[in-house]
């Protein structure tokens, strides 16, 4: 009887284990079959493409040109050619010297059921009609309600007898490298085209002050330009405006104005018909770690102010080598991210700003003034100062400096009340030329602290050996515009 009974054991021991095998093969039959069948579910976007078309609109601009009064571009001036091309061009077109009107193609979306519709600028800039056609052919005149060239947004306008459809922007702060997005619009005039492709990078920044860009590899070409970006949810995350490419043509680096960038604009032209940016009201640069070690900074982060002219910064105390940390309770990184806070606060807000100043931090309240009346501010010039009346040419950390006299000044084209050194020669070999000082600059501080004379810049020099400093900050200018440099000490 036992030897049943441990035979009985052993096959429900086997069947119990091949009971388990089959479960876990189960189990991993289903979870293979999950993401392929989700892939199967998306395999087309012919359901998100056909919710959103109606929101997608091409834009034709009209504009009138000036005609030609000769030949440009054909034959040089003055060429004993230019009469005969000239009577082959007015034969030809026989109202070359009359004004003609020139049409661009472009894209755009609707935002709102009443309407208004987001471009690029770009697109619309300079002309004097514009039709926007909808993608069941209706075409409607638009009007302007305003336009950012900072960040090439435009808001139009159209009057239509039924609400329009449209679509909604999404956060692109929440949109991923390798997300799925599709782009719409009116690629080289050749009508509603869809492409699709996945985020190939964030925060790209191009050329301007408050650019945050997604890249993409969806095929943007000419005539996409204003037109959305869409998520998988049929959400907007991006404004495409530029592509990179050495032929014109897209080879799948392309770049959408964010969503977050967008709509903080598109506000703002809605209620004022233009942009009202915060101005903190200083220049800056990014903290290097050779500034940074200079300065005496546990890293290389932060804004270092170069000047503080007349506004927000200065009437609350900030003073130049000042290295800006936080912003309103935000911590900065750099001057890109600094300025970008500064621009999307209210005009008028009351800040927090915490300094690093010799060594310690303080915390200045600002009063932002607005960016877009700065900007058109003529600064004050102050009577000239007392010039130093005997200068004497000396050189020092690979310069050759004097100190600036009257005559000096005028010849570099520096502000009469401007006290310091000029450079007159730079040794090619030395560590000055190779961060880009040229003859030319003048310099204003050393060691945060102004110099107005040979012997001021050797007691700086002296001053930081013995604090044990590897290198010594100088305040630059050129032209006006001021940078810390940061020359080694190295004897």
């Amino acid at each position: 009887m036992q030897p049943k009974a441990v035979s009985m054991s052993k096959q429900f021991s086997i069947t119990l284990q091949m009971r388990l095998m089959l479960l876990a093969l189960l189990t991993l039959a289903f979870l293979l079959v999950q993401p392929i069948s989700a892939l199967a579910q998306q395999s087309s976007l012919a359901p998100l493409a056909e919710k959103i078309s109606p929101s997608v609109v091409n834009i034709t601009t009209s504009t009138v040109v000036a005609g030609r009064t000769g030949p440009q571009g054909i034959v040089p001036e003055g060429s004993p050619f230019e009469d005969f091309f000239r009577e082959f061009q007015d034969r030809n077109n026989g109202d070359g010297d009359r004004p003609r009107r020139s049409s661009a193609l472009g894209s755009g979306f609707v935002i709102s059921e009443d309407g208004y519709v987001v471009t690029n600028n770009h697109v619309i800039d300079g002309a004097d009609e514009i039709l926007i056609e909808f993608f069941n052919g209706e075409e409607l005149k638009a009007e302007v309600i305003g336009t950012d060239p900072n960040t090439d947004i435009a808001l139009l306008k159209v009057e239509a007898d039924e609400p329009l459809p449209f679509v909604k922007f999404a956060d692109s702060d929440l949109s991923r490298v390798g997300d799925w997005v599709v782009a719409m619009g009116n690629p080289l005039g050749q009508g509603f085209s869809v492409s699709a492709g996945i985020v190939s990078a964030r925060n790209r920044a191009l050329s301007g002050t408050y650019d945050d860009y997604i890249q993409t590899d969806a095929a943007i070409n000419r005539g996409n330009s204003g037109g959305p970006l869409f998520n998988m949810d049929g959400e907007v995350i991006g404004v495409n405006t530029a592509i990179l490419s050495p032929n014109g043509g897209s080879i799948g680096i392309g770049f959408s104005m964010a969503s977050n960038v967008v709509t903080r604009v598109v506000d703002q032209l809605k209620e004022f018909g233009e942009t009202r940016r915060g101005w903190l009201g200083v220049r800056i640069q990014d903290v290097t770690e050779d500034v940074a070690e200079a300065m005496g900074l546990a890293s290389a982060s932060g804004a270092l102010v170069t000047d503080v002219p007349e506004g927000p910064a200065k009437e609350a105390g900030m003073e130049a080598g000042d290295v800006i940390i936080s912003f309103a309770g935000k911590d900065v990184a750099d001057t890109r991210g600094l300025v970008r806070t500064v621009g999307n606060s209210p005009v008028g807000e009351t800040v927090r700003v915490v300094v690093m100043r010799d060594g310690a931090s303080m915390t200045l309240k600002v009063t932002l003034g607005r960016r877009e009346e700065a900007e058109g501010a003529v600064p004050a010039v102050a009577a000239g100062p007392d010039v130093e009346k005997d200068p004497v040419t000396k050189s020092l950390l690979g310069l050759t400096l004097t100190a600036l006299t009257d005559e000096l000044r005028q010849e570099l084209g520096a502000d009469a009340d401007m006290l310091g050194l000029a450079v007159m020669e730079v040794d090619e070999a030395s560590e000055a030329f190779e961060k880009g000082l040229r003859a030319g600059d003048i310099i204003t501080e050393a060691g945060q602290q102004k110099v107005t004379s040979i012997s001021d810049l050797e007691k700086r020099v002296e001053a930081a050996k013995e604090a044990g400093r590897k290198s010594l900050l100088l305040l630059v200018r050129r032209a006006g515009d001021p940078r810390f440099v940061a020359l080694s000490l190295a004897d």
